[in-house]
């Protein structure tokens, strides 16, 4: 094996690990830190994402949540596809950036693989990666989420969609590939919402929600 092909795949494998660990920050534990706001995984539905933090009733700190989540897919995205060719990596690289930050936020080393549904970050991977899709996928998550009030019905109806949408298009080296496993993983990880919607017990955006009976990751450690 030459020198070249194992530097591109040595700088493969730290471009996806970066990415990992970018898509690992809680930004919704941060910013309800910050903001002097209880754990977002110690109320409500237990998820640390901008809908959870929304039911602390700090709208500002829902929306630097909702930013901060759709950064990191799309930052993955874009830093390496800037790099691509310093780095010489495959041209497929990014999309698997995304991807890797998306499984990042749902698995993140820093609250022990229990993350967040991962929404903000699917839509922001979109984005980076095929912008009309994303955009139209934005619109259509705004819609549903105003006429139904359920983000995890928005988010599944988005899920799908933004899959097949793919199918057919000129898009990115691995674009439809990875955006399809990020929305099986994010339908994969509503699964408990579905059932709830199906009870007719999901809760409402913005919709303040009893204290979660699944503490803290850490609390559960300790117990």
């Amino acid at each position: 094996m030459s020198g070249v092909p194992l530097s591109a795949s040595i700088s493969s494998v730290l471009v996806l690990l970066a990415a990992y660990l970018m898509g690992s920050i809680p930004f919704a534990v941060v910013v309800s830190r910050v903001f002097s706001l209880p754990d977002p995984r110690s109320f409500g539905s237990g998820n640390p994402g901008a809908t959870n933090v929304l039911r602390s009733g700090n709208r500002l700190a829902a929306l630097i949540t909702l930013i901060g989540d759709a950064s990191k897919g799309a930052l993955a995205v874009l830093l390496c596809r800037a790099a691509a060719e310093v780095l010489g990596t495959a041209p497929a690289l990014p999309a698997w950036a995304g991807l890797a930050a998306f499984a990042g936020h749902l698995f993140p080393i820093f609250l022990r693989f229990r993350g967040g549904k991962g929404v903000a970050t699917f839509l922001g991977t979109l984005l980076a990666l095929v912008p009309i899709v994303g955009m139209a996928t934005c619109v259509l998550w705004l819609g549903v989420a105003v006429m139904f009030r359920y983000s995890s019905l928005a988010s599944v109806v988005c899920a799908v969609c933004a899959s097949f949408s793919l199918f057919g298009i000129p898009t990115p080296p691995g674009a439809a590939a990875a955006v399809t496993l990020m929305s099986a993983m994010l339908i994969w990880r509503h699964r408990g919402n579905l059932e709830q919607l199906l009870a007719g017990k999901e809760s409402k955006i913005g919709q303040r929600a009893p204290a979660s009976a699944t503490p803290p990751a850490e609390d559960q450690a300790k117990s």
